[in-house]
Parts: structure tokens; sequence; C-alpha cells
């Protein structure tokens, strides 16, 4: 199996579990068992990395300081979009350039995936006309649904329904069993 690309948009304002929970979920999964496969990358199905609009610092929720790993203009291609929520959101779904690049971007990847209020960056790019979707409790107003819905798209609930979220997807890829052993190594107990 090559390696996915798997992309983690960023922006201003982003909430940190949103992306910090689906990049431990899809950098920590590997297809041979055990923690020692976890010391190198020779089993690991996925390439995770960051991406914002530019290589500017981005401050997410808290202030917590991430220094993207690509722009929209040099970020590789993408297998697995992952678009996180957050108050920033509501400005990034505001900025063509930004759903230019989420709609180029979901067009290609064989798994577009949102967490959190990232649905309604979805809705805006018009990725989920005719899909069912969720969001964070507080943004039900806005889009309602389950914990994490599949609908050609996955989308999840808030915050740390990311991580379940990303389980979901990489048991589609890799197996149950391989999603199963992830969630041991990172001690997390799944949802069904």
């Amino acid at each position: 199996m090559s390696k996915l690309n798997v992309a983690i948009l960023l922006f201003d304002d982003v909430e940190v579990l949103d992306f910090a929970g689906p990049f431990e979920v899809f950098s920590r999964t590997r297809l041979t068992p055990g923690a020692e496969s976890r010391r190198n990358e020779d089993s690991a199905p996925f390439h995770v990395f960051t991406v914002a609009r530019t290589k500017q610092i981005v401050r997410a929720v808290g202030g917590l300081r991430i220094d993207p790993d690509f722009s929209f203009s040099d970020a590789p291609p993408v297998d697995i979009l992952v678009v996180p929520g957050g108050w920033g959101s509501r400005a990034a779904m505001q900025h063509e350039e930004t759903l230019a690049w989420v709609r180029g971007k979901a067009a290609s990847a064989k798994f577009t995936t949102s967490v959190c209020t990232g649905a309604l960056i979805l809705a805006r790019a018009g990725l989920l006309a005719g899909r069912r979707g969720t969001t964070h409790w507080a943004a039900y107003d806005l889009l309602r649904d389950a914990r994490v819905v599949h609908d050609g798209v996955y989308s999840s609930a808030g915050v740390s329904a990311g991580i379940d979220m990303a389980f979901a997807v990489v048991e589609e890829i890799c197996g149950r069993a391989v999603a199963d052993e992830t969630a041991h190594y990172i001690e997390y107990l799944r949802r069904r």
C-alpha cells in the first residue's frame, strides 16, 4: 500500500483538538501492530501534514502557535482532506481563496472530512449539498445530525468527535483490526 497524503487545513482560531486529534490518529496508524512499529514510518499508511493559506504562523484557539507545513500554493496532492472547526471557521468560510482550495482538493481527494464547524466550511464550499452532515452542538441551528456521519463526506460533531471520525476513515481504508490496534496504542476507547 502506498502512503495516502492527509492534509489538515489550518486557519487562525482553529480548535486545537479538531486538527490535533485527527493528526494523532492518522500519524500513529501502522499496518504492523505494536509499539515498536511506531519508531519508524515503514508501515505507516499515511503521510500527514498541515496546510494554511500562507506559511505564516497560525494562532489556534487558546493561543497555540502552529507553523504550517505547506501553503495552498505548495501543498502536495491530497488523498484525505481534514477540515477542522473552531471560532475561526466563520472567517474561513467567508474567504473565497480558502473555499476554492477546499473545493479543488475535495474534487480530487479520496476522502473529504470535517470536524466540528469545519462542516460549515464544507457547506459554504457546496460540498454538503444534498448530503447529511453534522457539526458541534452549539452550531446545530446551522447543521445538525449525529456524532459521525458518512454520506459521501465524513463529518463529525465537535472537538473530540474528530478522533472518532479519523478512526472511521482508518477503518474504511485499513480495516477494523488496524483501527482498533491504533486506538489501543494511543489509549483511546473507540465509540461504535
